[in-house]
């Protein structure tokens, strides 16, 4: 058993890292109690966030500063605990893969940003995509996780992803 050690920091990871993985990190920094930290990346990053994504987390009051879209080496002095990654297999996405001892799992998303129609449309997608993820970190803050070994864990993570 080797308990997540304090802090703990989540990567976030996608393609262009500009939207999902970037709500991801937003959402859980404003979520996560202390001793957790998020960061995102992405395997091919887009060097701009989506607006969409942003104004979202700006409506919903959550802190946008220190966000920007980058690639995994960003974090090779101090790599994450813990990598999810959050592309949408189903879109034919090229899902990164963050290889080291960090704990790994998949969170698949759809990407909002891909959503086509009204205002309304598309603000329902950012919607329910942000809902996904706060339904996830819940899930994910109301483990035991001191007392999950790395497997349990992974285990656990691979769970709540299919939430």
């Amino acid at each position: 058993m080797s308990p997540l050690p304090s802090p703990t920091t989540v990567l976030f990871m996608c393609t262009a890292n500009s939207c999902r993985s970037v709500l991801s990190e937003a959402l859980f920094n404003h979520m996560a109690p202390v001793g957790f930290t998020a960061v995102s990346s992405g395997s091919f990053p887009s060097g701009r966030l989506n607006p969409q994504a942003l104004q979202t987390l700006h409506t919903l009051g959550i802190s946008t500063e220190g966000l920007y879209s980058k690639d995994s080496s960003a974090f090779a002095d101090s790599p994450p605990d813990i990598v999810i990654t959050v592309c949408d297999k189903a879109a034919g996405e090229a899902c990164p893969v963050y290889f080291g001892p960090a704990i790994k799992s998949h969170w698949g998303l759809a990407d909002p940003s891909d959503v086509d129609g009204s205002e309304q449309a598309i603000q329902a997608a950012f919607d329910a995509t942000v809902n996904t993820i706060k339904q996830r970190f819940a899930a994910f803050f109301a483990l035991d996780l001191q007392s999950l070994s790395d497997a349990e864990l992974k285990i656990e993570l691979d769970r709540i992803g299919a939430l």
